[in-house]
């Protein structure tokens, strides 16, 4: 009886994701319309794409590599310094979606992801404002 896979696994491990971190940040990097979030990053997203692939490894099952280097992630308390609103949220989905595109990501893991980034990044807004 063999193990059902990790949606890390499913992705395609290590090689994958690190791929779609990277064109994450290059989508960031480049795309006018998500200005917004690019301008709350360092000039230099490396440290950003890297702390980006080490939660992302765990959070799909993956070995466990943000945990084991800074502790628990805490999401909301790291981005608290930040605006985030909806509009913050729909950027940062903007460009996870376009880098999934690209990379082909399958359905139905690709919706899966998405389905699940999003309601991440919607955890992460903390602007008075109207929920939806």
């Amino acid at each position: 009886m063999s193990e059902e896979k990790k949606p890390y696994e499913l992705l395609g491990g290590e090689p994958v994701l690190r791929r779609l971190t990277q064109r994450f940040y290059e989508i960031m990097d480049t795309l006018p319309e998500v200005q917004g979030i690019r301008r709350m990053h360092p000039e230099n997203l490396r440290g950003s794409e890297e702390k980006l692939f080490m939660f992302l490894s765990g959070w799909l099952g993956g070995p466990n590599l943000f945990m084991e280097r800074y502790g628990h992630p805490r999401l909301r308390m790291r981005h608290f310094p930040f605006k985030i609103g909806k509009s913050e949220r729909d950027q940062w989905m903007l460009c996870m979606v376009q880098a999934f595109d690209e990379l082909n990501i399958a359905e139905p893991l690709r919706s899966e992801l998405l389905h699940s980034l999003l309601r991440l990044a919607d955890h992460m807004r903390n602007l008075e404002e109207t929920q939806d």
